[in-house]
């Protein structure tokens, strides 16, 4: 996430104070990533260290303002034409995680994949939720449309993140019953075979001497491996 970016798109719409940046960009986007006042002022001083904010007066109350430069508006704007790099992608606690669960002693994998997609599932049902108020707020038509919009493009940007996470776990959980199943299948693998001792040559049976079959149970069909139904996508 960008604060820096963040203020400067909030700046643009005219000189703001800290903790009123830190209200806006809260209410823009939901309190998904809540800011503390002294994050935002140490990211405006650095703002204005690089020449891309100035600091304009003070308001009524003497708050300090803070107003976007020529070349804070040309950052914002290389910031909304560049793509998002997705070539190093942050660090995933949750792939992280289940990496390191692999093989580790006394951890039941599955257990945690199950935890995490009862949690991820609670989260999809509460995202959608707050998605059903957004929508009603944004076609009420209320002053604060704008910042509805935006916390609806968000909201539904997480739900999309939970479905997909929800998917991946599935998904992991089923690779994780196939490869047990096929180790169990092909049993231990030794490095040398054991040598045949040979042993005397079978006689052949009289001719009158009768033969007889041992009857012996058709074996058992191994049950494939079956993937967790998937999660109902959350609209």
């Amino acid at each position: 996430m960008s604060i820096r970016h963040g203020l400067l798109a909030l700046l643009e719409r005219g000189p703001r104070y800290g903790s009123q940046l830190r209200t806006e960009f809260e209410s823009r986007t939901g309190s998904t990533w809540p800011l503390n006042v002294g994050q935002v002022y140490t990211t405006l001083n650095r703002l204005e260290r690089d020449g891309m904010v100035a600091q304009d007066g003070e308001d009524s109350a003497g708050h300090a303002l803070y107003a976007i430069t020529d070349s804070g508006r040309e950052e914002l704007r290389t910031w909304f034409e560049k793509p998002v790099d997705r070539t190093s992608p942050a660090r995933d606690e949750l792939a992280i995680k289940l990496a390191m669960a692999v093989g580790a002693p006394g951890v039941d994998i599955r257990d945690v994949i199950q935890s995490q997609r009862r949690h991820t599932v609670k989260a999809m049902q509460d995202y959608t939720r707050l998605k059903a108020q957004a929508l009603v707020a944004v076609e009420s038509g209320t002053a604060h449309e704008r910042d509805d919009v935006a916390w609806l493009l968000v909201l539904e940007q997480l739900i999309f993140q939970t479905e997909a996470e929800a998917r991946w776990l599935d998904h992991c959980e089923s690779r994780l019953i196939r490869l047990s199943a096929k180790t169990t299948t092909a049993g231990p693998a030794s490095d040398e075979a054991p040598a045949a001792t040979p042993g005397p040559a079978p006689r052949s049976a009289p001719a009158s001497a009768p033969t007889s079959a041992a009857a012996s149970a058709p074996a058992p069909a191994q049950r494939g491996a079956e993937a967790a139904p998937p999660v109902a996508g959350a609209r």
